[in-house]
This record gives structure tokens, C-alpha cells and sequence, in this order.
């Protein structure tokens, strides 16, 4: 039975990669320091023999995993809240951890996949957003943090592909929702639901035409199963590319929680893209990947989770 890590495995994306690892017959470990991931993302797996939780920090090295296919790189705090009082941590986890992560990799004769993500494009010139754009990014930025260390990130894994010749891929994730996103995220929607949910106002930044493309969290998994099955080499785009602006989702969203929350504006962050949406021509042709949930089911989806958890 094949072992695979999966590093950031008690996080939001994380979590649920490892239920769907599991529920195909595979052994898996989930590496996780918890500064943003959760022990409720894995609670359910407790009395699961084939899973193993291992809480450790992996910009100090890499826990010794006997007999691993293949590992998983997600670790990293990945919410634009986080981008100044994790900074440090997020640049030391997006080098040193994926350093760790891949010389593990290559001791084990391991596939190494990397989790990278649309924040690679920046604030983009190029629209929709194809992997060979090279991105509008400012390193000196709040977002920098996060944007210089996966592309570091995805530097260190071609570098081993081209020299040690290591078996790698990497996915570039767009906006991606669903239920185990913390209430406190700071994105779009767990905001919008938690402050609908509330009653309170639902806070817009800027003046809401700025777009998104939504992804729910399932479909994103099984691009990430098509990887694993494909392991291709070249950098691919997972998302939705069905776009649509930030105040048309606050009014969906108040709308299918049924409150009485009204939509304010507060100024636009520092660095907000003001459009983002992936070009997923690769997705399908290489991986025969296509999102498929509809944007209204998969957030009814996540509103019931947080009306769980409030």
C-alpha cells in the first residue's frame, strides 16, 4: 500500500487531500506545525489506522518517514491576514521547508509536488492568467512575502528536477473555498459568511468590481489525484475560471444565508489584485481536469459548515 506526506496536511486544502488519500486505499502521513492548520481538520481520522499525524516544523528539517512514495509540499499560512504577522514564518517554511521537503523527497526516491499558487501571477497584466506568464509580482509589497516564497519555492523544484534529475510537479492553486476554512481567514468568503452569518455589515474592499474565480475544495482535490496520477512536470494551473466580481459574491452570499447584512466599503488593501483568473487550457488537455460544482451549491456547502461551527 503506498505511503504519501502530505505537508500543511491539517489544513484547510490539506485536510481534505488526505481524506481523499485515504479514501483511495493509500497510507498517509500529515506533517503539520498547526500555526494555521487545526487538530478539528483531522479529528475524524483518529481511529483511522492507515493515518498518522506528526506535528513538527518543518523549516527545522523533516521527520523520518519510512517507505513514502510521494510527498505533498501545501505547508505554509496562505491568507493575505497572515502575510504580516507570519512574514517570517511563511518565508522560512516557502525555503528552508521546501528544502527540507525535497531532499526528503530525494532520499526516498520520492515524486515531489508543489503546491504553489496564483499569487505567483501577482497583480497580472495577462488575463486570464496561462502558466508561461511570468507575473506583475512587487517583492517589497505586504504580499511579498508570500509571492517570492513559493516562486523561490518553485525554483528549488525545477533546480532538483534538472539536477538530481528528482521526479517533480507543480500545481498552482487559485482561490479555492469550502467547508475547514478558518471563520478568521481573512479571504473573501469566510469573511462574507461569517460576518452574514452574524448579521454584521459585510465588508467590501474597494469598490467590489475587483474579480475572483471560485474553486471548491473538492473539485481542487481531485485536480490534485489527476497529478498524481499524471505527475507532470510542467508548472499547471487548478481553479475555476468562471469569474465573477467581489460585490456580485457578497450579495450571493447574504442572500443564500438569508440575512439582513448590509454591504460597506473599506479601502483597498495594499497590493489587491484586481483581477484573477487561471487559464486552465493545460488542466484539461494534460490532467482531463475540469471543475465541476457550481458556485452557488459549493457555498451553500460551506455556509452549513460554518453555521456548524458558529
Amino acid at each position: 500500500m503506498p505511503r504519501y506526506a502530505v505537508t500543511g496536511g491539517a489544513g484547510f486544502i490539506g485536510s481534505h487531500l488526505v481524506d481523499r488519500l485515504l479514501e483511495q486505499g493509500h497510507k498517509v502521513v500529515a506533517v503539520d506545525n498547526l500555526l494555521t492548520g487545526s487538530l478539528n481538520n483531522v479529528g475524524h481520522l483518529k481511529s483511522e489506522s492507515n493515518f498518522e499525524l506528526i506535528q513538527f516544523d518543518l523549516s527545522q528539517g523533516f521527520p523520518n518517514i519510512s517507505e513514502v512514495q510521494g510527498i505533498f509540499h501545501l505547508a505554509s499560512p496562505a491568507s493575505p491576514k497572515d502575510f504580516v504577522p507570519l512574514s517570517i514564518e511563511i518565508l522560512r517554511v516557502g525555503s528552508l521547508g521546501t528544502f527540507h521537503a525535497i531532499e526528503y523527497a530525494l532520499e526516498k526516491n520520492a515524486w515531489f509536488l508543489m503546491a504553489s499558487t496564483s499569487e505567483v501571477y501577482g497583480d497580472p497584466n495577462v488575463h486570464p492568467q496561462p502558466e508561461d506568464y511570468l507575473g506583475n509580482v512587487n517583492p517589497v509589497g505586504v504580499r511579498g512575502v508570500y509571492d517570492e516564497a513559493k516562486r523561490f519555492s518553485e525554483a528549488i523544484t525545477m533546480g532538483y528536477h534538472r539536477k538530481r534529475k528528482l521526479q517533480t510537479s507543480i500545481v498552482r492553486i487559485f482561490n479555492t473555498y469550502g467547508p475547514r476554512m478558518r471563520p478568521n481567514d481573512g479571504r473573501v468568503i469566510p469573511n462574507f459568511i461569517s460576518q452574514a452569518l452574524k448579521g454584521e455589515a459585510v465588508t467590501i474592499y474597494g469598490n467590489g468590481t475587483q474579480t475572483r474565480s471560485f474553486c471548491y475544495v473538492n473539485d481542487l482535490v481531485s485536480g490534485l489525484m489527476k497529478f498524481l496520477e499524471k505527475k507532470p512536470v510542467s508548472p499547471i494551473n487548478l481553479g475555476n475560471s468562471n469569474e465573477i466580481s467581489v460585490r456580485k459574491i457578497a450579495e450571493l452570499i447574504v442572500g443564500l444565508t438569508s440575512s439582513k447584512s448590509e454591504l460597506i466599503e473599506k479601502p483597498l488593501p495594499e497590493g489587491d489584485p484586481r483581477q484573477r483568473c487561471p487559464d486552465l487550457t493545460r488542466a484539461k488537455e494534460i490532467l482531463g481536469w475540469m471543475p465541476q460544482t457550481n458556485l452557488e451549491v459549493g457555498l451553500q456547502k460551506t455556509i452549513d459548515y460554518f453555521r456548524a461551527i458558529h
